[in-house]
């Protein structure tokens, strides 16, 4: 286990290089979490809005079938929008990695030109979402602690759904066996190395939180009420950043894991003997 760490680890640091590299790959992560925002803001502002009028009239708000539905387009839409990003994300690193120099519109033109299946992809794990919810709504404690299992099964079952998406013709339901098929030869380096990147920046977020939440008490404490008001919004934008460079290294990462299981070839910006060594078959 140690070795597996310690190799996933060095993928890591190689996926940090290539965006190094290429920090325009942040870009996607940027439209990604903007776009979120809108899809969020035009579903739940109506639904408030809705709920806060049957408060008002003193009825008692209960979601009906239609919140239910209203639910399920919602998960659509922001799957859809995510994966249509992180396919860009992929593709553009994809092209990098093939010794070339994508720029924005690389990335895009390929996300656009796999939009039904990135729609088909987001229609599958909308579904999958909505039943899981559903479950744990009327499931007990134990019943939750089985499906927040099984739904984390998925999430490593499908964590190479994209790069399939955007390097192949295959569709969604074929990308997510592919993806769970690969799991055999990379289920160390995926669980692993995406946990490693979760615990890394899981840090780096508390570092943060804890410097900002003392430097604004130290403001604070002087009545420098335009310093608070300037370390908060710092400290916002440091927060953002650190979220678009975890999006955009977890993109990479999973482009590695997917080149060298699919194709035996590192690539440009990835060592090839680092990768021989992580996929080393098992005895």
């Amino acid at each position: 286990m140690a070795g597996k760490f310690s190799r996933s680890w060095e993928l890591v640091k190689a996926s940090a290089g290539v965006l190094k590299q290429e920090r325009k790959l942040l870009v996607f992560p940027l439209l990604s979490g903007i776009c979120s925002l809108l899809v969020l803001a035009s579903f739940f502002a109506p639904m408030y809005l809705s709920i806060a009028a049957q408060a008002g009239q003193g009825q008692h708000p209960h979601p009906g079938s239609g919140y239910y539905v209203g639910l399920f387009v919602f998960y659509l839409v922001e799957y859809t929008v995510i994966f249509f990003f992180n396919t860009a994300l992929v593709g553009a690193a994809m092209l990098y990695m093939d010794g070339e120099r994508p720029s924005l519109s690389d990335g895009l033109g390929i996300a656009i030109s796999k939009l039904p299946q990135i729609f088909g992809y987001a229609l599958i794990a909308a579904t999958v979402g909505m039943l899981l919810r559903a479950l744990q709504e009327r499931a007990g404690l134990i019943g939750r602690i089985v499906l927040g299992m099984i739904g984390l099964a998925w999430s490593v079952a499908t964590f190479l759904v994209v790069p399939i998406l955007a390097a192949t013709d295959d569709g969604p339901i074929e990308a997510v066996k592919t993806s769970a098929g690969m799991l055999k030869r990379t289920w160390g380096e995926n669980i692993i190395g995406t946990s490693g990147i979760h615990i890394i920046f899981g840090l780096a977020y508390l570092l943060l939180v804890a410097l900002f939440a003392a430097l604004i008490a130290s403001a604070y404490s002087i009545h420098a009420i335009a310093l608070v008001v300037a370390l908060v919004a710092l400290g916002l934008v440091a927060m953002i950043g650190l979220a678009l460079v975890q999006s955009a290294l977890q993109g990479i990462y999973a482009t590695a894991l997917y080149r060298y299981a699919q194709y035996g070839d590192a690539g440009d910006g990835i060592d090839a003997d680092l990768l021989e060594q992580a996929f080393r078959p098992k005895t």
